[in-house]
């Protein structure tokens, strides 16, 4: 029986450092303390580190007094550099507000505070998404804060965990990276993106015990209308109607009563899952706009008919998480 073969080094030090990952606490707010900052040596550091084995080795061979200080002067100052490197770092706290949602397609930002609670500031404080490149970089001013924000893509709607973030300095010489991962707690909801041209809404439906078997336009405004009264709400106002002529009517809310806009999956149209959860958001968007009262149906979900911002964010999250 042949032995599998065994998995290349880079398997192993991504296991490794998933492992590592897992270990790392969710949190929106992190204090940075010696036990959760890093420090490391960059390129750079390395070079120096070379550079003065070679000063050493020549100032002891030909006995160089200049020699010799030239190379402790240098390594004085790099031994200087990583004790204010961590410094930098070390008693600094961070914090995630919770990310807004966003329809799916967009960039879910993220603002970062720092908080400085010392009496002397920070300097070149970077953020960024971990594994990735693209750095946000702020001066943190003695005893207030700064924010820095950093975006990424969720791939799909849905609730997505933010991904984890990389702060790091290499504040003041650049020959140590001094760094710290972190993991908020916070989720982002990606509501499904709207249809781009969506149908007319749908007709309206008669309410229980209303006796009406129809009454409801294509374009999904309700009939009824009668001129504007003192006192209308400006949600009644038919807007539309106004700026083509100029006059003002109102909805007639007794018909709007004895109506129910309800926005059903089952009749979403000939689409897949996601087409249909696409054209009911483009339907809730515009219902919302035209200041309707709808319902929304999904497998195992109902909505009731109700209207406003608290409407329009409870159907965008069933859509979302449906």
């Amino acid at each position: 029986m042949e032995n599998s073969a065994a998995p290349p080094w880079w398997a192993w030090h991504a296991r490794l450092r998933a492992w590592w990952l897992a270990r790392v606490p969710l949190a929106d707010t992190l204090a940075l303390t010696q036990g959760n900052v890093y420090i490391l040596p960059t390129r750079a550091g390395w070079m120096l580190a070379a550079t003065l084995a070679v000063l050493l080795v020549a100032s002891i061979n030909y006995q160089l007094n200049l020699g010799y200080l030239l190379t402790f002067l240098l390594a004085g100052c790099a031994a200087a550099g990583m004790v204010v490197g961590h410094g930098t770092l070390r008693g600094l706290t961070l914090h995630l507000p919770p990310p807004q949602p966003l329809f799916a397609g967009g960039l879910a930002v993220l603002d970062v505070k720092l908080a400085n609670a010392r009496r002397t500031p920070r300097h070149a404080i970077g953020v960024a998404l971990r594994d990735t490149r693209h750095w946000a970089w702020a001066d943190v001013p003695a005893g207030g804060e700064a924010t820095v924000q950093v975006s990424f893509q969720p791939a799909r709607r849905g609730l997505h965990r933010v991904p984890a973030l990389t702060v790091e300095t290499r504040f003041p010489l650049g020959t140590f990276r001094v760094w710290t991962v972190w993991h908020p707690a916070a989720q982002v909801l990606v509501y499904p993106a709207p249809e781009p041209l969506p149908p007319a809404l749908p007709l309206g439906e008669p309410r229980a015990g209303s006796g009406l078997a129809g009454g409801a336009r294509a374009t999904g405004e309700f009939d009824g209308v009668r001129g504007y009264q003192r006192g209308d709400p400006m949600k009644l106002i038919v807007w539309k109607k106004f700026a083509k002529s100029g006059e003002l009517v109102a909805r007639d809310t007794l018909h709007m009563q004895r109506q129910a806009l309800w926005l059903d999956f089952a009749r979403a149209g000939g689409l897949g899952t996601e087409g249909r959860l696409s054209r009911l958001a483009a339907w809730v968007l515009a219902a919302d706009a035209q200041g309707l009262d709808y319902g929304l149906r999904l497998p195992g979900i109902e909505i009731a008919p109700a209207g406003g911002a608290a409407q329009r964010l409870r159907c965008l999250q069933a859509l979302a998480t449906c």
